[in-house]
């Protein structure tokens, strides 16, 4: 896999995952939303880990510098 996600990308993503977190732990938002939320979460936050958006590779995109 090679990378495709650049720094603030990976920023954004966390800081999404985080308030989806937070929302799903304070139950603002519950039921299947929050479980559908709290899964986005995982998600992002391991796609930031990775640095790799597998969507991203299928539409050709890359918010990474060039190496």
């Amino acid at each position: 896999m090679k990378k495709n996600m650049g720094f603030a990308d990976r920023i954004i993503r966390i800081i999404i995952a985080a308030v989806l977190a937070i929302l799903y732990f304070t139950d603002v938002v519950s039921g299947t939303l929050g479980t559908v939320a709290l899964v986005v979460a995982v998600i992002f936050v391991l796609t930031s880990l990775v640095s790799f958006c597998p969507i991203y590779s299928i539409f050709g995109m890359k918010t990474c510098k060039t190496e």
